[in-house]
């Protein structure tokens, strides 16, 4: 908005619920297409993670704290990333 320094937002109105609706049915009728839904698409029961609980060696905690510093990433998500390749190499020679 190009003046928004003077716009008086404590005056502004929430849209409602049946407002959005409404004006989402009129956009899809005007260009004919479904609009798409925001945010992530929803995983698959294979695809979502399991909370556990687990015990870890500390050399292992500090190597994937670094890790995770170089990569610019979640400890978690290098320790996860670490054991599925692992997992996958055991699976494709099981085959």
């Amino acid at each position: 908005m190009k003046n928004s320094k003077i716009f008086p937002f404590s005056k502004a109105r929430r849209i409602s619920t049946k407002e959005i609706l409404s004006h989402r049915k009129a956009i899809e009728s005007h260009t004919g297409e479904k609009r798409k839904s925001r945010g992530r698409p929803p995983k698959t029961l294979e695809e979502k993670y399991k909370p556990i609980s687990i015990r870890l060696h500390p050399k292992i905690l500090i190597w994937a704290g670094r890790e995770a510093k170089k990569k610019r990433i979640g400890a978690h998500t290098v320790i996860n990333n670490a054991l599925y390749s692992i997992a996958s190499c055991k699976h494709k020679k099981a085959s």
